[in-house]
């Protein structure tokens, strides 16, 4: 029996490393520290069987990752936290984050990165990104009420893409939008935004902020000011602001700058339009304030991101 175990293991491992034979044109790490993701079979799809003993060093890429450790532990460093993965975790990294990963001598773990973009046009899926737009370590103790669920989500992505179903990916894209509806609803159900009423009044309150997150991914190359949006749904500055705060994890300013900063990504992939118009359509009200707060939040200016990402697709 144990023979028949280790051989159906072998086996599988092989379906593993033969679905990514391309590994050493998919992952290329440029100077800057930026990892270019090449995704599978034109999906927005990548998922690795990793089981080296080498981490990798300090980097960030546009992808949202998911590492699941299989065997022993997995550290991963982001900013000056370092999140201590073991078997059955799953950890979520946000795109653009830099962050360094620390391996076992010996263990093996999955790796899931896909490409947001493929969602960002979803009625909705902008109070996602916000949720998922910082690191969330998921644990069966610290998520008990979605824990099952969403380890079970990413177990059938998984063998969808290595098994290669008919329909594999659009298979692949609606159990994704399942694990995101999750952890969205876990997260509205989780805080305290209106505590101490009635069911329907916060029901009301969650429409309320899901009207305003929407007409802030329909309007963020206007002048969004905080007074006028606040007053629009029946609040004063200071208590939306309290509220947004907790519904979202940004203030409203940095919260505004963060949406702008992911439509600046997308439009400087686009060639034919300048750095300058780029800001402008983005919602920047000036270049300079563009350049600068890009290089705050992505480590290098508009020019060195765009020229990175035209010689990854050339």
């Amino acid at each position: 029996m144990a023979s028949k175990t280790n051989s159906d293991f072998l086996q599988r491992r092989e379906i593993y490393y033969s679905a990514n034979s391309d590994t050493a044109q998919a992952r290329v790490l440029m100077d800057s520290g930026q990892e270019l993701v090449s995704y599978r079979l034109d999906t927005a799809i990548r998922i690795w069987y990793n089981d080296l003993n080498e981490g990798f060093a300090s980097h960030w890429h546009s992808a949202l990752e998911i590492i699941i450790p299989v065997e022993n532990w997995y550290d991963v460093k982001i900013g000056e936290t370092v999140y201590h993965s073991v078997p059955g975790d799953i950890l979520i990294i946000p795109p653009g984050e830099l962050h360094t990963l620390k391996a076992p001598q010996t263990g093996s773990r999955f790796i899931f990165l896909f490409d947001l973009s493929v969602f960002s046009r979803l009625h909705g899926f902008v109070g996602i990104q916000s949720i998922l737009s910082r690191p969330l370590h998921l644990t069966r103790s610290a998520y008990p009420q979605i824990y099952d669920e969403v380890y079970e989500l990413l177990t059938q992505i998984r063998e969808e893409y290595f098994i290669q179903h008919e329909f594999a990916a659009l298979t692949i894209y609606s159990l994704l939008l399942n694990f995101f509806v999750k952890i969205g609803r876990n997260h509205l159900d989780g805080i305290l935004l209106f505590s101490n009423m009635r069911a329907h009044k916060q029901r009301e309150y969650a429409d309320k902020f899901n009207s305003v997150m929407d007409y802030i991914d329909s309007h963020y190359m206007d002048e969004l000011k905080l007074d006028d949006i606040a007053s629009s749904v029946g609040f004063s500055k200071y208590h939306f602001s309290r509220l947004f705060k907790q519904y979202t994890n940004y203030t409203f300013c940095a919260y505004i700058c963060y949406r702008r900063i992911k439509v600046a990504e997308e439009l400087l992939e686009q060639s034919g339009i300048s750095i300058t118009e780029v800001a402008m359509k983005a919602g920047f009200p000036s270049i300079s304030t563009f350049n600068r707060l890009f290089k705050q939040a992505k480590g290098c200016s508009p020019s060195e991101y765009r020229e990175k990402n035209h010689s990854h697709l050339l």
